[in-house]
């Protein structure tokens, strides 16, 4: 069972989204910019001079839909909340910062590959 208080609660899975949330934005960011470099490289040399990217996920303003799990071990998004603003909120969640970034990491990669093949079939020919 969780051993701690319902404000460490919040606390532990707020900061699990977060992370996980930062996590996955800096994927997407590192991805859009290989893309950039690879298939646009008069758009990728603006990135040539920075040490560390200077995009920062903005952080969203999160509710406190947050409790235990079904095992009572950890917290987390309480999932299964059936208020209209939770299920707003899992929503949004899952498709502005799961989804959309998911499908910007496929189509970066995607479109890594395919300036790949021909820059190799252009090789060829010459």
């Amino acid at each position: 069972r969780w051993l701690f208080d319902q404000a460490v609660c919040t606390l532990y899975a707020f900061c699990g989204v977060l992370f996980g949330l930062s996590s996955l934005a800096s994927l997407t960011v590192l991805s859009a910019v290989c893309c950039l470099k690879v298939c646009y490289p008069a758009y990728g040399r603006c990135w040539d001079g920075l040490s560390e990217p200077h995009l920062h996920p903005s952080l969203l303003t999160e509710p406190f839909f947050y409790g235990p799990e079904p095992y009572g071990t950890a917290c987390c998004i309480t999932w299964e909340a059936s208020s209209t603003e939770a299920v707003l909120y899992i929503l949004a969640l899952f498709i502005f910062c799961y989804l959309l970034p998911c499908l910007l990491i496929l189509v970066s990669y995607a479109l890594i590959l395919w300036t790949v093949r021909v820059s190799r079939r252009a090789v060829r020919q010459h």
